[in-house]
């Protein structure tokens, strides 16, 4: 039910990338309101889930979660009723609003449900479900708004309408099946054996101050944040990017950019199962190494993308495994990690917070290096990014959370780490 919910997410989050050329072409909408559109949901987004994590570790995550799903759907069929861009702009913050109470509120849930030992690789298989999720969303977009549908509207209507009534459907499945514990059916809870290190104490103030003195925390925000920026320039602009620069057309380019998500699930797994199998539950070398590849990757890019479809699918595929994999890595197992002991929720909201800032970024990041310097030179600028990350995270190389004594304890913690 959790990795329906968040994948669920994404029919209403997706979508907007897909629609981008076709509110430039048909609304008129330039590229200066597309990227206030984006930033306006990414603000709401970012700052929401530091409150939605809190909400979620003080009232429990199922309902915070049912209610930001409600939000995003509401605000999806809003947006095909009145498209002028101020309201696209109010609009696409309501529904960042909503799609922020998924992440802390679901990565909590999961943290309930399984130890810290086995998380590299079961969080790589749940967060396949926002992978899979923007393949999948990607898709249904692309399809409506490409193909007569059974209601009345625009294909531009259609492209919110659709995917916001396949999301209410998932809405209510969520909030009758899910549970937050083991203990809500009856079965043995495993939190016990995943205190932390520095005991949580009872009170919402007291977690969110003992999260934010974790430098796991603020480790791991950092690296998500620069994962993010170029995970979401992808995502929102990749469509875009294929129109004008690769000249393909906007159904072709929906197509083509849905690889970016669907290969990127081979990363998610691959770094989770290097995590457990190959690492010892530390979360940083893999990030380290496949941020170093995804440097290499969007270093060669543009001349893949310049040899034929073929050519650039690869590169594209490359680019969403290199990044899919560390970046699920960070804001799931590791996110757990960093929480340990009760705070699991508040740090996933802290980490995916500070890494949602990313997402401002990227809209204005992509649009002023598209319109100043050119589409290549914006692949440039990844590699800085990614490198940046590559080496922030071997700085922290032997980081991990051990179990001992059927209690998991930070260890590697800063005074282990190298000078």
């Amino acid at each position: 039910m959790t990795w329906l919910a968040y994948g669920g997410f994404y029919l209403c989050r997706k979508n907007l990338s897909v629609l981008m050329p076709v509110l430039q072409s048909d609304l008129g909408v330039g590229k200066l309101d597309l990227a206030n559109i984006v930033f306006a949901y990414s603000l709401a987004y970012a700052f929401g889930q530091f409150v939605t994590g809190m909400l979620a570790d003080r009232f429990g995550a199922r309902w915070v979660v049912t209610a930001g799903l409600l939000l995003s759907v509401g605000s999806n069929v809003a947006m095909g009723w009145n498209p002028t861009v101020v309201m696209l702009f109010v609009l696409g913050m309501v529904n960042g609003a909503g799609q922020s109470a998924g992440w802390p509120g679901l990565v909590k849930m999961m943290a309930a449900w399984f130890r810290a030992r086995e998380r590299g690789v079961v969080m790589a298989w749940w967060t396949t479900n926002y992978v899979l999720g923007g393949f999948l969303a990607t898709l249904v977009a692309t399809y409506v708004i490409s193909n007569p549908m059974p209601f009345p509207g625009e294909r531009w209507q259609h492209g919110f309408w659709a995917p916001a009534l396949l999301l209410l459907v998932l809405t209510l499945v969520f909030a009758v099946s899910a549970r937050n514990r083991p203990v809500d059916v009856g079965l043995p809870h495993v939190e016990a054996e995943d205190a932390s290190g520095v005991a949580v104490q009872h009170g919402q103030r007291g977690v969110l101050l003992q999260v934010l003195a974790r430098p796991a925390v603020w480790i791991t925000g950092v690296t998500a944040f620069l994962l993010k920026v170029i995970r979401y320039s992808f995502l929102f602009w990749l469509p875009l990017y294929m129109t004008e620069h690769l000249h393909y057309t906007a159904e072709r380019a929906g197509y083509a950019s849905s690889v970016f998500e669907l290969v990127g699930f081979v990363g998610a797994l691959a770094a989770g199962y290097a995590s457990d199998k190959l690492f010892g539950s530390r979360r940083f070398p893999v990030a380290s190494i496949m941020m170093a590849g995804l440097a290499m990757v969007c270093l060669l890019h543009p001349y893949l993308a310049g040899r034929g479809l073929g050519w650039n699918l690869l590169g594209i595929a490359l680019i969403g495994i290199m990044t899919y994999g560390p970046d699920t890595l960070m804001q799931g197992a590791a996110s757990q990690d960093a929480g340990a002991g009760g705070g699991e929720a508040s740090a996933a909201g802290v980490i995916c917070g500070i890494a949602s800032l990313g997402q401002l970024v990227s809209p204005y990041f992509v649009a002023v290096a598209a319109e100043r310097f050119g589409w290549d030179a914006l692949f440039a600028m990844f590699v800085v990014v990614a490198l940046a990350g590559s080496g922030l995270t071997a700085c922290f190389w032997n980081f991990r959370v051990a179990q001992m004594s059927g209690r998991a304890v930070a260890s590697g913690s800063a005074r282990d780490l190298p000078s």
